[in-house]
């Protein structure tokens, strides 16, 4: 079981890397916003001071490690996601990993960016307060099934 957490880890840091690749090509090559894990920072951080829900991030407190704590949450997160998957999936699927398992984690953990993350942040539930709510509801959805690619290309790669 150990060795399924530790390969966890690698593959939801993979995956989270290719998602963040995704991002910069989205901001890049098609003018989309930069990502940027300052409000995840800050929102984390808030969170220890008993803080959940924000009506606007941006207007909330800085915090002097929002940066880097930030970063931790990103691949925090991702990571977790790896351990779930290789858990829940087996040594078998390490092994041999498949791509539908990845896509359905994939997707799955699109809802606590959508009924979590976004409320927290002020974009309100699956990003209703934002200008164009479906607009980053699908480009959710296409950054959750890259980070399942990279989910599974990573299992590939290192089995």
């Amino acid at each position: 079981m150990l060795n399924l957490i530790w390969v966890g880890l690698v593959i939801g840091a993979g995956a989270t890397l290719l998602m963040d690749l995704w991002l910069v090509l989205l901001w890049r090559a098609f003018g989309e916003s930069k990502f940027s894990v300052v409000p995840m920072g800050r929102w984390f951080g808030h969170l220890f001071r008993g803080r959940v829900a924000h009506v606007d991030i941006a207007a909330s407190e800085p915090l002097v490690y929002e940066q880097p704590l930030g970063w931790l949450f990103h691949y925090g997160v991702g990571m977790l996601y790896g351990v779930i998957l290789t858990l829940l999936a087996g040594p078998g699927w390490t092994a041999h990993p498949t791509f539908l398992p990845a896509w359905i984690l994939g997707i799955v953990t699109v809802g606590a960016g959508w009924f979590i993350l976004q409320p927290g942040l002020g974009l309100g539930w699956a990003a209703s307060r934002t200008p164009r709510p479906n607009k980053v509801r699908l480009l959710n959805l296409l950054a959750h099934t890259v980070f399942a690619i990279g989910l599974w290309g990573t299992a590939l790669l290192i089995r």
